[in-house]
Formats: structure tokens, sequence, C-alpha cells
């Protein structure tokens, strides 16, 4: 905090006020000047160690995108045999031997402690627009993945929820609810395609970034 403190002598005349007033006025821009200084190098410290924690935390989470692919696509054929299954079991109601369905759903989470750090530390706000934007875009993208990956463990439990627990020698699902099964799988396969599509855009967008941030 800055502080003016009156003189300490006697002011004689116009001559003696003017020089304290200059005095003053030239010492609270000394002041000013020094304390712009100060916060100009704390925001831009902030802001380098911000961006260094971001762009080592990016190149981090694009390396776990080719496994969270692969497990997705995995997971796609498994569902394509599941579908499968539920069709023979549709189009053979007197079936009685136990169809078994394989799902091995594995969410691989993208970290985010960088991004949350930057926003409640304020690092954010000193960035240039388009470079805060330009992370805002890639930290949005991941948590839009991760919305889409929550959605289908769920549909995926309730698609599978007859079967589990199920023993050998119990009779398959049959009618209305093995229809009903049905859709829910064909559901959870268009899921699986837009969360592919997703984070297709978004390793897209990864090499981008670090093309132009090789580090």
């Amino acid at each position: 905090m800055i502080e003016v403190h009156p003189p300490s002598e006697p002011v004689h005349g116009w001559r003696d006020f003017l020089v304290h007033l200059a005095t003053i006025t030239i010492g609270l821009l000394i002041a000013l000047s020094l304390e712009g200084c100060v916060e100009f190098w704390h925001h831009r410290s902030l802001v380098h160690e911000a961006e260094e924690s971001l762009q080592t935390e990016i190149r981090a989470n694009a390396e776990e995108l080719q496994g969270a692919l692969d497990d997705v696509r995995k997971e796609q054929e498994l569902l394509r045999q599941d579908i499968a299954v539920m069709k023979r079991i549709i189009a053979n109601p007197k079936e009685t031997n136990r169809e078994t369905m394989t799902i091995n759903f594995r969410i691989r989470t993208f970290n985010n402690v960088s991004w949350k750090t930057a926003e409640s530390t304020g690092a954010l706000s000193y960035m240039p627009y388009e470079r805060a934007k330009e992370y805002s875009n890639l930290y949005g993208a991941q948590n839009e993945i991760d919305v889409v990956e929550q959605r289908a463990i769920r549909d995926t439990v309730l698609a599978i929820a007859p079967f589990v627990g199920s023993k050998k020698g119990e009779p398959n699902p049959g009618g209305e609810e093995a229809v009903k099964i049905a859709d829910r799988l064909e559901i959870l396969a268009g899921q699986l395609m837009f969360l592919e599509s997703q984070i297709l855009g978004l390793d897209a967008e990864f090499k981008k970034f670090l093309a132009r941030h090789p580090g």
C-alpha cells in the first residue's frame, strides 16, 4: 500500500508548497511504476508456469489418447458380438441354452489438474485471449469425452442388467425384454461411434496444438 505523509517542516509560501507537491507527485509516480513492474513480472511468471504445466499435461493426455481409442474399438467389437447374441435370442425364443454377453468397458480419464490450477490462480486472465481460448477448447473437448464415457457406462449397465447374476441353465430373456435389450445395445453402439469420433477429433486438435508448441 502506498502512503502519503505531510511535509515534516512548515510550508512557507507557494514556492515551498509547489516543491513539496512536486516531490510527492514524483514519489507517487515512482512508487506506482515500481508496483506496476512488480505486478507485471508476477503475472508474467504466473502465466509462464501455468503454460509449462498445461503443455506438459496436454502432452501426457495426448499419449493416452491412442489407448482410449483402442479401448473403444475393442468394446465396439464386443458389442457387435453381443448384438448378434440378442438377435439369435430374438430369432430363436425357444432356445434354452443360456447365452453369455461380454462387455468390458474401460474408462481412461484425462488429467486436468493444471487446467483447474490455472483457473483458480487467475493465470488464464493474464494470457492473450486466443491462447486462453486454445487451452479452453482442448480441455472442453476432454470433458465432453468424459461425459459421453460416463453415459455409455450407465447405458451398458442398463443393457446387460438381465444377464448380471444369472446362472448357467437359466432361460434367456425373451419376448419384449429381449427386444428391449437389443434396442439398448443398438443405442450403446451409436454412443460408442460418437465417442470414437470425439476421440479422433481431439487427437487431431492435440496434434495441431503440439505442432504449434513443440516444447
